[in-house]
């Protein structure tokens, strides 16, 4: 009975080792592919990396002889710095920043001449090189009033050159453009310049209508003196009895308003003249 049962315990043992072994050789015949991702095989008896670009998903090996190399194949941003000049000799600090992702049937390709690092190989090197051609076309103030130009020059540019590669360039932009402090102070100066000829202009204009305005008013004035000297030669001097009443009552007005004046009536109408009118200033405090 004993030996029995030491005989099924031993047949159980070996089938649950065989079975673990299973699933060992199983699992290591298999591996898996994440999503924005694609595998290689490096194939020892073939003499290095096949061809064939796994995608996603899961994929058989040979264990021992081939090994998985896995890539990641999403679209990625990368800064590109360059310091150059321009036509007219200025200096310039440039960035641009590129969405990049390589070809997935290009991929042999790329790890067989790059490796695994092969952006950080191609892009700052062909970066700088496309920035310093296009920028070296225009001068200073061109790169920008014309950015949108230069910007796609840019862009085409690093694409064709990025191709050579089996490298897709999604999106290229000017994230950064600024000048030395010489060219700064110089177009400083020129502001201010411009607005000092602009103030001048003003200026002049306004001057010149000022003049405009007084020959306009002079104009009105002689007008209305001849039109005052025609009055009087055809009326004598009832024009100015009329202005001499309007002046009166303007002054009337006044002291009427005014709580410091009184008006004293003169007495009596008879004899010597000491009975006339009197505006008697009082002091208010």
């Amino acid at each position: 009975m004993a030996k029995n049962m030491a005989s099924m315990v031993g047949k159980m043992s070996s089938g649950a080792g065989l079975a673990a072994f299973g699933l060992v050789t199983a699992s290591s015949c298999l591996y898996n592919v994440d999503a924005g991702h694609a595998g290689l095989l490096f194939d020892n008896l073939r003499g290095g990396i096949m061809e064939d670009v796994k995608l996603e998903g899961t994929h058989i090996l040979l264990p021992v002889i081939q090994r998985p190399i896995i890539i990641d194949v999403r679209t990625k941003a990368r800064e590109i710095p360059s310091i150059t000049g321009t036509k007219d000799l200025q200096i310039v600090n440039i960035k641009v920043r590129v969405l990049w992702r390589p070809k997935k049937e290009k991929l042999a390709e790329i790890y067989k001449s790059l490796g695994l690092d092969f952006d950080d190989r191609v892009l700052p090197s062909i970066g700088n090189e496309v920035l310093k051609s296009v920028v070296a076309q225009y001068n200073a103030e061109e790169l920008l009033s014309k950015r949108s130009e230069v910007s796609m020059n840019i862009q085409k540019e690093l694409v064709k050159r990025a191709a050579h590669f089996n490298l897709l360039l999604d999106d290229v932009a000017i994230t950064h453009l600024s000048f030395g402090p010489e060219y700064m102070k110089a177009v400083e100066s020129k502001q201010v310049a411009q607005q000092d000829a602009e103030r001048q202009v003003f200026l002049f204009e306004k001057a010149e209508q000022e003049k405009i305005a007084t020959v306009i008013r002079a104009e009105g004035q002689a007008e209305a003196a001849r039109i005052t000297n025609e009055a009087m030669e055809g009326s004598g001097k009832g024009i100015i009895e009329v202005r001499r009443i309007d002046a009166a009552k303007a002054i009337a007005e006044k002291l009427a308003r005014n709580r410091n004046v009184t008006y004293l009536p003169g007495g009596g109408g008879g004899g010597g003249g000491g009975g006339g009118n009197i505006l008697l200033g009082i002091d208010g405090k």
